[in-house]
């Protein structure tokens, strides 16, 4: 493969859209299409590498691929970044468009445009993109090509005659796509001959070869075998390959400006590499690094725990490894006195909480436990002392002044025949509605802030439902806002189980703690002694079950005689028990607390 594509002669781009809109199957006949893929090798998502992601038919990691395409004669370069589509995985989204000057917006011909679709959009007009806006799907009976071609030139303020109609499981009109990619995609500008520049976009980590790098060269070129500075983590290497992906790894002498491939090092050092950093040369430095990416901010919080403790070593390497792949992750060590050593770790999502999960029992063979997820708090204090809250065990004692929950803007689109189910939703999750604008006579948008914690639970299960599975949510941070929040704490036998705490809307504490007391008295095994299973607010118990203790039948021996014999034994018995539920602890086994957490969410929930 040739060493240097001329800057002129490639194109970066990438495919933008909602869930379920086409991207994998478009990338799929892009790849048959421009032959980088032949008919024995191919199959249906090609780019999703993972089983969760083959499973479950989304895609949850950018991957970029080199394709050669021949327009008038003259071949061209094209990388492609095919991006996930879930609200959760957006980061993956922002950083494939930094590497990126154009982007195919993919609109489902039979559903239209969706909310996730206009996130994407807003996010690529932020860099400055060339967008090429595609309706996919044409071949289906549904298909309402001409309605929504309208309704997509309106939003990007273009004719809908410009519009491209394609159906991607066919192969009808991606011929034509690439084509306009070619001719409407800007080719990437910077400095050739300059130092050299590389923004890290993504890394993996490799058992055997230690980590490798993607990056979108900027500026200079690098070269295989040269020295390289890491000017984020000022960390130096010998670039031991260097390469492109079509769509296997094909290493090559270098990668020139504009170029998108991978590096290996050898480093085995998972902190060494770090997306959003700037690689340049080591003997002729670059004196500026790259903009890089704003650090993403988890939306919800959970703690990971091991169930054997043994595993909590092996819990942090694979922390480590994971985080390499997925830059969105955040983790921390945290103790919890019921279930031992863990981590608190920090994702952008209910989704992106379980795929981590999933991928954390999957590809490193944990067995884990996630406590029931939760947002971050502000309490101020009435001495003015103001504490952030992630984990309800966090939660300070003492008079509380006023606590502030995390708030967000969601836009809601729908059919507008569902506007009376989505304003009673939203209202029940204490919702204030911002505006509502008519895309079209039968669709519309809804604008509303909403508390994160209502949101990161059921919420989007209970949108869909309501309005049969046509409404689309998409959410971003916005601000903080004061509310009346109280901590519920669950005790046995009058002591605290922090793995059960939660932070909840004061109207909602007494229906969360009969939940959990009456959960917790099916899963605790009965003792010897009566066992109390209380939910408090503060020192005011608000609900109680009793686990009825073991009763060892001590008449059975007892036949004939006085019954003052017989009230003797009981009353011995009795003593008995009342000493050993003053030294007697709880024992509560780990069936019951992951029993218990699975459902604490359903909890909150109702």
């Amino acid at each position: 493969m040739s060493t240097r594509a001329k800057p002129e002669l490639i194109r970066n781009f990438c495919i933008i859209a909602h869930i379920d809109h086409g991207k994998s199957t478009l990338a799929d006949r892009m790849l048959q299409i421009t032959g980088v893929v032949d008919e024995r090798t191919m199959r249906d998502q090609y780019l999703d590498r993972m089983d969760i992601e083959r499973e479950r038919g989304i895609t949850i990691k950018s991957q970029a691929v080199r394709m050669p395409w021949v327009v008038d004669g003259v071949e061209h370069t094209l990388n492609m970044i095919d991006t996930p589509g879930h609200v959760d995985f957006s980061y993956e989204v922002s950083r494939s468009l930094a590497a990126c000057e154009g982007a195919v917006l993919l609109v489902d011909a039979a559903q239209g445009i969706e909310a996730q679709t206009l996130a994407n959009l807003y996010l690529a007009l932020e860099n400055d993109l060339d967008i090429i806006p595609v309706l996919n799907k044409i071949d289906l009976p549904a298909a309402q090509p001409e309605k929504y071609a309208e309704e997509l030139a309106n939003l990007i303020g273009a004719a809908p005659s410009d519009v491209r109609l394609i159906s991607a499981k066919t192969g009808e009109g991606v011929q034509a796509l690439l084509d306009d990619i070619v001719h409407t995609v800007t080719p990437p500008t910077g400095d050739a001959d300059g130092p050299a520049r590389a923004l890290i976009f993504d890394s993996v980590y490799d058992t055997y070869r230690g980590v490798v790098t993607y990056v979108r060269v900027v500026d200079g070129a690098l070269k295989a075998r040269e020295r390289i500075w890491m000017m984020g983590t000022r960390a130096q290497h010998e670039l031991l390959e260097i390469g492109v992906i079509s769509p296997e790894p094909v290493p090559t002498k270098g990668l020139s400006a504009g170029e998108v491939g991978y590096l290996i090092t050898g480093v085995k050092d998972v902190r060494q590499s770090r997306v959003g950093d700037t690689v340049t040369g080591y003997e002729r430095q670059a004196s500026k690094p790259l903009a890089g990416y704003r650090d993403p901010k988890p939306m919800v919080y959970s703690g990971l725990y091991p169930i054997d403790g043994t595993d909590y070593p092996a819990l942090r390497d694979a922390l480590d490894k994971l985080k390499l792949n997925d830059a969105a992750l955040w983790y921390e060590p945290e103790t919890s006195a019921a279930l031992g050593f863990g981590f608190r770790c920090g994702f952008l999502g209910l989704l992106h909480l379980e795929i981590i999960r999933e991928r954390l029992e999957r590809e490193f063979g944990l067995d884990l436990i996630s406590t029931a997820p939760n947002v971050v708090y502000q309490v101020t204090m009435e001495d003015g002392t103001e504490v952030e809250v992630r984990n309800p065990s966090e939660y300070p004692s003492g008079k509380v002044a006023s606590v502030r929950e995390p708030v967000v803007r969601a836009t809601i689109l729908a059919p507008s025949e569902f506007i009376g189910a989505i304003m009673d939703l939203t209202q029940q999750r204490r919702g204030a509605i911002l505006g509502m604008d008519y895309l079209s006579a039968d669709r519309v948008e809804m604008r509303y802030t909403l508390p994160l914690a209502e949101i990161v639970f059921d919420f989007f299960d209970q949108l869909k439902s309501r309005t049969r599975g046509y409404a689309t949510l998409d959410y971003e941070q916005a601000g903080v806002q004061e509310a009346d929040l109280v901590k519920v704490d669950i005790l046995l036998q009058g002591e605290q189980v922090d793995a059960f705490s939660a932070i909840v809307h004061k109207d909602e504490a007494y229906a969360y703690g009969v939940l959990m007391v009456g959960r917790l008295r099916k899963l605790i095994p009965r003792q010897q002694f009566e066992v109390a299973i209380q939910a408090a607010v503060g020192a005011r118990v608000i609900a109680r079950e009793n686990v009825r203790s073991l009763r060892k039948d001590v008449l059975a021996k007892c036949y004939g005689g006085d019954i003052t014999r017989k009230r003797k034994l009981l009353e011995k018995q009795k003593e008995g028990k009342k000493r050993m539920k003053m030294v007697g602890r709880v024992e509560v086994p780990q069936e019951a607390f992951i029993a218990a957490l699975t459902n604490a969410e359903e909890a909150k929930k109702k």
